[in-house]
């Protein structure tokens, strides 16, 4: 009997040091380099404490594991982009993860691209194929009505990257934005907006060339604007000179506002907020003509006597300048 409880001793003083020494290994301090760490979707702990161990960010994958599981919280682990730097033990590092305070990106679309020019420009700046954008774009419209379909602004955005979610965020913002508005309704504001996203950057001005849309259309006269014929062009052909001719104004596209009355068939850009504000609500004006004025901004007209007049001061005024 004395020899079996001298046995039981031991054997609880080695379990009493070996727990010592584990509490010593999880709770130690050590540095760590700063540096951001992605955790994927759905890793396992045992992952997870592999590329810890890897970037020096835990001691021991074996141990860290242990201490998760008597925690836990395996389950409880986040997906996303940590950042770690300083003084940390296997508490600390396991704490970040479970709260799940993941590093937030931004990326800023401005107004006025196509598509295909936000689709790369999200490519850009996430080092990520435009053939993912695109798939992921086509997954969430899968009726191909791409253009017109996203709202410039700014995003926040989490890694790992979910593109689709990133474009959601954008398509349901402009959504909200015409709420209320059936689809044909939605649409038609959307193809104004567009146009007048093209037309003019000053916020004093949309509101009028929102009115100038608007009468055309109530009176039948062709809407004759510039930014259309080039959306045409770039549909037709791929690319644009950046420079339109006279022959353009009368060469046919579905978008041509010259040679075809009505709004084009779909939006030629996607148009910020103020701009699809601005279609919903124009100005209370008559205005059927503008032109631009040579200072940034363009001269309104409601008669084309007055219009004419604009035009030519308009050029008087570029003649002056070139003359210098």
């Amino acid at each position: 009997m004395k020899r079996l409880g001298l046995g039981v001793l031991v054997l609880l003083a080695l379990l009493a040091g070996g727990a010592l020494w584990l509490e010593q290994q999880v709770n130690a301090r050590h540095e760590v380099a700063e540096q951001n760490i992605i955790v994927p979707h759905g890793a396992s702990v045992h992952r997870i404490a592999r590329l810890l161990e890897h970037h020096g960010v835990v001691s021991s994958a074996r141990w860290f594991r242990w201490y998760v599981r008597w925690q836990g919280d395996a389950g409880a682990i986040k997906q996303g982009e940590y950042r770690f730097s300083g003084k940390l033990n296997m508490p600390d590092v396991l704490h970040i993860l479970v709260d799940g305070a993941v590093l937030q990106h931004r990326l800023t679309v401005p107004e006025g691209l196509r598509t295909e020019d936000i689709l790369s420009l999200l490519a850009q700046k996430t080092h990520t194929p435009i053939q993912v954008w695109q798939k992921s774009l086509h997954g969430l419209l899968a009726d191909g009505d791409w253009e017109g379909s996203l709202l410039p602004e700014t995003y926040a955005y989490t890694l790992p990257l979910q593109p689709q979610k990133i474009l959601k965020q954008m398509r349901v913002a402009q959504t909200h934005l015409l709420e209320g508005l059936t689809p044909q309704q939605a649409k038609k504001i959307r193809i104004m907006a567009s146009i007048l996203e093209k037309e003019t950057a000053l916020a004093r001005e949309r509101p009028l060339v929102a009115a100038v849309i608007r009468n055309r259309l109530r009176l039948g006269m062709p809407l004759q604007m510039d930014p259309t014929v080039i959306y045409g062009i770039w549909k037709r052909d791929g690319v644009f000179s950046g420079n339109i001719h006279r022959k353009d104004l009368h060469t046919d596209t579905p978008w041509n506002s010259y040679t075809r009355k009505g709004l084009p068939p779909t939006p030629i850009c996607n148009p910020g907020a103020a701009s699809l504000r601005a279609a919903m609500q124009p100005a209370n004006v008559d205005y059927l003509y503008f032109v631009a004025d040579g200072t940034g901004g363009h001269a309104f007209a409601a008669t084309l006597a007055q219009h004419q007049a604009n035009v030519r001061a308009w050029v008087a005024m570029e003649r002056k300048h070139h003359a210098r």
